[in-house]
């Protein structure tokens, strides 16, 4: 037996003051128009509470093929009741569209996360990204932003985070994460382009790509609730994390220097010593002609899996630990691994 639920109201932009309090709505948020002339509509879900409180928005599929945070999304909106919610929260649970139904990863080829804030008079990616923050973003306060690896690559369960600044190193420190990296977003992002209109903003990398990975969805679905909790939207209690995060300074992607058949030797969390042999590249005939040697002691990131490698091609993510002292300056040293 098929069960089928109300369909979503089409919106031109959502205005957050013409819904009801103590309700949950399914909306649908014009952007653009394709080639035959029909909207293409982003998908939203709002739970607002009885009580006014802030906005907090939560978004998946900036790139079409990241969808456990579409998971995460509808895990949220299960759990949240409305009718004892403080404020409004607003889940997107794919924002690139035209990415997710053609089963690919960019936006007409260009990456959607890398032309924000857009321009008003630009190419299709560009108004499409002024649309979504001027439609829907710009009514946040704050926001997680969940994304997965790319093809071909793995990732821990990780954040990136401004931790310079209070509201979102606190918000990193609320998540379940095996790795938290500061940085400070400034390559065109969603998350850039949020904290550039004032809105706490944090990416969170829920594992791999193209598939529904149910731990580390519950435990990104954890660390949106304890954000919730902290802010007292939701009456339940923040839940530590079990395994303290490592908080890293930096991060970076050793690449490529050779094309051929790779082999990456770390998994994604482990620490790796500074010289350590990361990665070979052999030919065709099996000859080894390039190895990859850590620049520092660190944490591994993310990796590449695909063992079709081209000059150029992203190896091995590796974090840098922070010290002590930057711990303490950031807050976080508490909850450091």
């Amino acid at each position: 037996m098929l069960l089928f639920q109300s369909e979503c109201r089409a919106v031109p932009a959502l205005e957050l003051e013409e819904l009801g309090v103590a309700e949950t709505q399914r909306l649908a948020v014009e952007l653009i128009h394709d080639g035959s002339g029909n909207a293409v509509r982003l998908p939203v879900l709002v739970a607002r509470g009885r009580e006014p409180g802030p906005v907090f928005g939560v978004t998946a599929v900036v790139h079409g093929n990241e969808v456990n945070g579409i998971r995460v999304i509808q895990k949220l909106f299960q759990f949240l009741d409305p009718a004892v919610l403080r404020g409004t929260v607003v889940g997107v649970p794919i924002v690139n569209m035209p990415a997710y139904l053609a089963n690919t990863r960019t936006f007409q080829g260009l990456d959607l996360n890398r032309v924000m804030p857009g321009r008003p008079q630009g190419n299709a990616a560009e108004v499409y990204a002024h649309r979504l923050l001027s439609r829907v973003v710009e009514r946040f306060e704050y926001l997680i932003d969940l994304h997965t690896a790319s093809f071909g690559r793995i990732n821990s369960l990780y954040v990136r985070a401004n931790l310079d600044q209070r509201d979102t190193a606190k918000m990193a420190a609320l998540q379940h994460p095996e790795i938290v990296v500061h940085n400070e977003a400034r390559d065109g992002t969603l998350r850039e382009a949020a904290a550039d209109r004032g809105i706490a903003a944090i990416t969170v990398e829920v594992g791999n790509p193209l598939r529904f990975q149910s731990r580390l969805i519950r435990d990104s679905l954890q660390g949106i609730k304890n954000v919730l909790s902290e802010l007292k939207m939701i009456p339940d209690d923040v839940d530590p994390p079990g395994d303290a995060p490592v908080f890293c300074v930096s991060s970076s992607w050793i690449y490529a220097q050779h094309g051929g058949l790779l082999r990456v030797f770390p998994d994604v969390t482990d620490e790796v010593a500074e010289g350590e042999l990361l990665a070979q590249v052999s030919n065709v005939f099996g000859d080894v002609i390039g190895e990859y040697r850590s620049p520092s002691d660190g944490v591994v990131v993310g990796r590449s899996t695909n063992p079709i490698c081209q000059t150029g091609a992203r190896i091995v993510h590796i974090g840098v630990p922070a010290t002590r002292a930057q711990l303490k300056r950031w807050g976080v040293a508490a909850v450091a691994g």
